[in-house]
């Protein structure tokens, strides 16, 4: 006699053949491919501060961050104009993809800037103003620090937007407007020693040590580029037994 025949009216287990495993591979593939790129990003940002060291304009020093490749700490020295004899502070970030189109450097001053193109709030330079477009083909940390220093030398500011009352001062008020401006000036000098701890450029006030070296490369040294250290030594030495 036949077994009778069971029937299951449950749903059907699942078929081995139908669990397909996850797709590792593509996204270690695609990790890979993130990495490769922010490296070569990074890469071009090594070199374009090398670039830098010989091509920055005149007055403007940036030194990076020891802990991140894309801060810089900056200062420019102010030689003409009415923006003359001022020592001026900023910190330029660069995103993490810079490099990219449309990825602008931000400029952010720690000392107070009194000009158009400087928010008086936050002390950020308006770079898109001048590069509504970042092209990485065309652009680079040369050309913003250049245009961070036309900024002190410029005597019209009609594109300017981040200071509207500087602005309308230095072409209706020019008096007030120098005014205001030498007030930066004079407290950017007073400001001078104030050093952003994470920044390895430090100012130090000058020490009796320091104006003896300086008067004895007057006296005796013509180029003080050209100087040797085993001549300078020798020099030393020679003032000391005087």
């Amino acid at each position: 006699m036949r077994e009778p025949v069971r029937r299951s009216f449950g749903p059907p287990e699942p078929s081995v053949s139908r669990v397909f495993p996850q797709p590792t591979n593509l996204v270690i593939l695609d990790d890979l491919q993130e990495e490769r790129e922010q490296a070569l990003r990074d890469y071009k940002v090594t070199i374009e501060y090398k670039h830098l060291k010989s091509h920055a304009p005149g007055g403007v020093y940036v030194i990076p961050s020891l802990d991140d490749l894309r801060t810089f700490y900056g200062i420019i020295f102010v030689r003409r104009g009415v923006f003359a004899n001022g020592i001026f502070k900023f910190v330029l970030r660069l995103p993490l993809l810079y490099n990219d189109v449309d990825q602008h450097p931000r400029i952010t001053f720690q000392s107070e800037v009194y000009n158009p193109y400087v928010d008086e709030a936050t002390g950020e330079l308006d770079i898109k103003t001048a590069y509504p477009n970042w092209d990485p083909s065309k652009h680079y940390l040369v050309t913003v620090l250049t245009f961070l220093k036309k900024i002190f030398y410029a005597k019209s500011f009609g594109d300017a937007q981040a200071n509207m009352e500087a602005r309308q001062l230095a072409e209706e008020n020019t008096a007030v407007y120098r005014a205001k401006v030498d007030a930066c000036v004079s407290k950017s000098q007073k400001d001078v020693y104030d050093n952003d701890p994470e920044s390895v450029a430090k100012f130090t006030e000058e020490q009796l040590s320091h104006r003896v070296l300086r008067d004895l490369l007057k006296a005796n040294v013509k180029d003080p580029a050209q100087v040797s250290k085993t001549a300078l030594l020798s020099m030393i030495s020679k003032a000391s037994n005087v």
